[in-house]
């Protein structure tokens, strides 16, 4: 098996774009909780998201979400981020918290109102010029609750015409990046349910246009590996919304619910040429991402874990002897295979990454650091007054 020195190098340069709202309050449908130090505003938002990046060296840029970000500066919250080593990444886009949008934006009836949605995105890549942002990332929860109620291809239609303008808007290094979702909050279809009808309408707007894959947006069972080396041999995989998800909800800490299906999307990921760098500007076209609620739990160390589970699941799937498996797969040596794959799962590199960190300046143990730090302590005592960030 390939051993942690010869991987090392690989790991070097790993990012793990954070929310801005994993910052904000949370929770479920019935209720948003709130927590002591949470930030209020968005540039204590930004400073959460640098202080994981400073204890982990793995979260160099923050995603940003339209309204819930707005700043009527976007250049000088460009200038804090940056004085505090992060940059600014993803724009969101947000079309459904406007009464308007009940029965669809980008796909409703009404001229007007799906105007009013392009005219949003339009506003969102304004922000990305002085945020210096690559991505518009756009997921729509849109579709109907009942048979006869909508005309199911009208909408797909209406999808196109309404992406094509928001895609011609964008800047010649801007991508348009469209998530999918197979349900909610619309209970007897979606408009874009899945990774299939994401590809084709992205496929029909141009080069510029991709799919973002959320891991916690695919029924019970569902093969993600498979979707995720689909994409990218179609050359249309964008970006990752990294969670966990057990019944039907999403958002909870990747790696969580099922370690192994994190190793196998990265070994995917890893295979299909989407880690690493791919291009002369020295990253890949595939960006990782985290889309995650902390609801019961602290928000920093709730990010710190779950971009410390991402680098511990890449290292195990660059681990995968690669030689070996192939020639394993092509005797049809079904057992063999198997058994080099799981060699890689089952290496604990907990001991080699905190040896890795301490040889960067990084903390051996960025959770334990984060702890012993007392910096949750103090966020807790100076956030005092205001109004929480939260959902809405």
């Amino acid at each position: 098996m390939t051993d942690f020195a010869t991987i090392a190098p690989q790991l070097e340069g790993q990012a793990i774009e954070l929310p801005s709202w994993a910052f904000g309050n949370s929770g479920t449908r019935f209720k948003v909780f709130g927590s002591p130090g949470t930030a209020r505003t968005v540039e204590e938002k930004v400073a959460d998201a640098a202080t994981v990046h400073r204890f982990t060296g793995l979260a160099p840029s923050v995603a940003l979400h339209i309204p819930w970000d707005l700043v009527d500066d976007y250049a000088a919250l460009r200038r804090y981020a940056e004085d505090r080593g992060v940059r600014l990444g993803t724009i969101n886009s947000n079309t459904f918290q406007d009464d308007d949008y009940r029965l669809g934006a980008l796909t409703h009836t009404d001229a007007k109102i799906r105007q009013k949605a392009i005219d949003h995105h339009f506003e969102c890549i304004d922000v990305m010029g002085a945020t210096g942002s690559r991505d518009l990332k756009i997921w729509l929860a849109e579709g109907s609750n009942y048979p006869g109620q909508a005309d199911l291809r009208g909408r797909q239609d209406r999808l196109h015409e309404s992406l094509s303008a928001i895609y011609d808007r964008l800047g010649e290094d801007q991508r348009l990046v469209l998530e999918y979702k197979f349900f909610e909050p619309a209970f007897y279809h979606t408009d874009v349910p899945d990774w299939g009808t994401s590809y084709v309408q992205v496929a029909a707007l141009g080069d510029r246009a991709v799919v973002c894959l959320d891991t916690g947006h695919h029924a019970p069972g569902t093969n993600i590996e498979f979707i995720v080396m689909q994409l990218l041999r179609l050359g249309k995989l964008g970006s990752f919304d990294f969670n966990s998800r057990f019944y039907a909800d999403d958002d909870l800490i990747v790696g969580a619910a099922d370690p192994f299906q994190l190793f196998r999307i990265l070994f995917e990921v890893i295979r299909g040429g989407g880690y690493g760098p791919a291009n002369p500007d020295g990253h890949s076209d595939v960006a990782f991402m985290l889309d995650q609620c902390h609801n019961i739990e602290a928000k920093i160390p709730g990010q710190i874990r779950s971009v410390l589970n991402v680098q511990e699941m890449t290292a195990r799937a660059l681990l995968v002897d690669r030689d070996a498996l192939t020639a394993a797969q092509e005797a049809g040596d079904v057992l063999a295979a198997h058994e080099v794959f799981m060699d890689a799962f089952s290496t604990d590199v907990r001991a080699d990454l905190a040896a890795w960190r301490e040889e960067r300046g990084l903390p051996a143990n960025p959770m334990r650091a984060y702890a012993e730090s007392g910096h949750q302590q103090q966020i807790e005592a100076d956030r005092i007054g205001g109004t929480q960030a939260g959902w809405n």
